[in-house]
């Protein structure tokens, strides 16, 4: 059985060829060089540029792409007439491509927030075919404030004890400081793609507090009770229609509410969760009955149901603790856990990912009959 082919090792940052396997018409996939990191700094792996027949045409691709030069379709016009010669033709294209490699003198002397401007517009306005909810777009945006004594400075001549010392000396919440440090690994990422950059400074930074934050409490059994006796309220009214469908509070300005079929279309901030279909449980059908006869929708503000709910101290005149909108989403949550509904199919009415689950990902298909049944488990407290 022949060995396959041994291919040079590509610059750090310059992108990735992936063999795909045998009895393909093109079995490279090019991606270009990663740009996104998890929270934890793990890198992910961005969409293909292009597919191709052999390993020297994905390695021609990634130098266009380095150089500026390359465009959709660009893997087309590449005719390579040697391909067993890989290490003398990379060789060859390496030396046209370490013209682009160097940072000149203006790169090297870009500031902090010079980088940061450059990143943004790499990430969020050159590729239009992707869109960012306003709520990533101000993350970002505050997490850049948080860095203010950073700015002005070089970016090159940051190190590792001027960026923790940025974090221990913040006094925001934990959850802000992750905002900040998922910044820095991005824009860190983006400086070594395009060289301006030796090292990741950002690679080892750690936050020196406890995350005493909770994160989502689910309203109780009894909460639940007092709810469905005061269902008359319209701010009442709109949290047992949260609790018992599970959406993000925002998504419920423009979701399809279809009162025939009996289910809600909608959802925000990621692929998995928009679009998705959530059968509307019996017992707040006549509450959405109600809020669509009388309101024409589900909601119009969210800021300014929660202003409302706060000025109103209504919870508390109920008798129950402090919870947030969002406190509904995990109530919804538990109820499918308590009450035994599919964790595939609770994975799906909340909008989640079902990560390295390839079946329930790519073949993981129910129909709205199938999601009533299992909503339907869930029961309402006596009241």
């Amino acid at each position: 059985m022949a060995k396959r082919t041994k291919y040079p090792k590509l610059p750090n940052g310059f992108g990735t060829i992936r063999y795909l396997g045998k009895n393909r018409r093109n079995p490279y996939a090019v991606h270009p060089p990663t740009t996104e990191f998890t929270k934890n700094g793990a890198p992910l792996r961005p969409p293909s540029l292009c597919y191709v027949d052999a390993w020297i045409k994905g390695f021609t691709v990634l130098v266009a792409l380095k150089s500026g030069t390359y465009y959709p379709g660009f893997e087309k016009n590449i005719e390579i007439e040697d391909t067993n010669d890989l290490k003398g033709l990379s060789q060859k294209i390496l030396a046209d491509y370490n013209r682009f490699r160097n940072p000149d003198k203006e790169d090297k002397e870009k500031t902090f927030k010079d980088i940061y401007n450059d990143w943004y517009a790499y990430k969020f306005e050159r590729d239009q075919s992707r869109t960012y909810s306003p709520h990533t777009l101000n993350a970002t945006r505050g997490a850049f404030k948080r860095c203010k004594t950073l700015h002005d400075k070089t970016f090159r001549s940051l190190r590792y004890d001027d960026l923790q010392k940025l974090i221990d000396d913040c006094p925001l919440s934990y959850a802000s400081l992750e905002q900040v440090i998922n910044l820095l690994h991005q824009m860190y990422a983006y400086a070594k793609i395009y060289h301006l950059v030796d090292e990741d400074c950002s690679l080892y930074l750690k936050i020196n507090k406890p995350d005493n934050e909770k994160h989502g409490e689910p309203f109780t059994d009894d909460d639940l009770k007092i709810l469905w006796n005061n269902q008359d309220d319209e701010d009442v009214e709109f949290l047992l229609i949260m609790c018992y469908s599970g959406f993000r509070i925002a998504a419920y300005k423009t979701m399809e509410v279809n009162i025939e079929e009996k289910y809600f279309r909608g959802g925000i901030k990621n692929k998995y969760s928009k679009n998705r279909v959530v059968p509307i449980h019996t017992a707040i059908l006549p509450l959405v009955k109600r809020r669509m006869e009388r309101d024409g929708c589900i909601l119009t503000s969210d800021q300014t149901f929660r202003k409302h709910l706060d000025e109103r101290n209504l919870l508390s005149q109920l008798g129950i603790a402090h919870h947030t909108p969002h406190d509904c989403r995990h109530t919804f949550s538990k109820l499918c856990e308590d009450y035994k509904v599919n964790e595939n199919d609770r994975k799906r009415m909340l909008g989640h990912s079902f990560g390295n689950d390839i079946t329930n990902k790519t073949y993981g298909h129910r129909t709205l009959d199938t999601l009533r049944k299992q909503i339907h488990k869930i029961k309402v407290p006596k009241h």
